[in-house]
């Protein structure tokens, strides 16, 4: 199986997980970039504050999402980009824990996605004195990006796995992980069933 899997990254509006307000995917296939989205979207009502201290992050104001979709209305296209596939993300439990408090919050079953966290991945790679996305980026070779642009982020950790496969022999994903030690995750009904494996029927409860 080929070095394949889709990278993700999303801003917030505020510090609420269910505040999704921009969101990138980057799509990798045998150890290449072969497809990128990105768009903007309306956080649910409830979590739409805009934060200041998010805007000076990523430059994204109110007025910018006010007739960009809901996430109940762009859940399916992402799902449909990632095609099945592992998502990767740098802080992976940030982004995984976006999708599923957004989806939760809008009242939708949260979709089954198996992922694996580039920082703890650059972290057995690299000898670095910070794991932070643009540093991390900067070792595999990945420069001058926009830092804080979703699918520039989304970009950045792609080239990190990338090279990361590449540094390890890794053939895939899979293989990467496990090399690292790195624990692939689980999010969605799928998660719940490798709980109750891994630990018992207990675990439900």
């Amino acid at each position: 199986m080929p070095l394949n899997f889709t990278a993700i990254d999303f801003e917030t509006a505020n510090s609420s997980s269910a505040s999704a307000c921009s969101v990138g995917l980057v799509k990798v296939r045998d150890g290449k970039v072969v497809d990128t989205a990105n768009w903007l979207i309306r956080p649910p009502a409830g979590h739409d504050a805009f934060q200041e201290w998010n805007i000076k992050i990523h430059g994204i104001r109110p007025e910018d999402v006010e007739k960009a979709p809901t996430w109940a209305k762009q859940l399916p296209y992402l799902v449909a980009f990632a095609g099945g596939d592992h998502l990767v993300a740098h802080n992976a439990g940030f982004d995984l824990g976006v999708i599923s408090k957004a989806t939760q919050v809008v009242g939708l079953e949260v979709p089954n996605f198996n992922y694996v966290c580039s920082l703890q991945v650059a972290r057995r790679t690299y000898h670095l004195d910070s794991y932070r996305l643009p540093v991390a980026a900067m070792a595999a070779g990945f420069e001058d990006f926009a830092h804080h642009d979703a699918l520039a982020d989304a970009e950045a950790c792609a080239a990190i796995m990338i090279d990361a496969a590449k540094r390890h022999s890794a053939l895939n994903l899979e293989q990467l992980a496990h090399i690292t030690r790195v624990k692939v995750g689980a999010i969605g009904p799928i998660a719940t069933k490798e709980q109750a494996s891994t630990h018992g029927p207990m675990a439900l409860n």
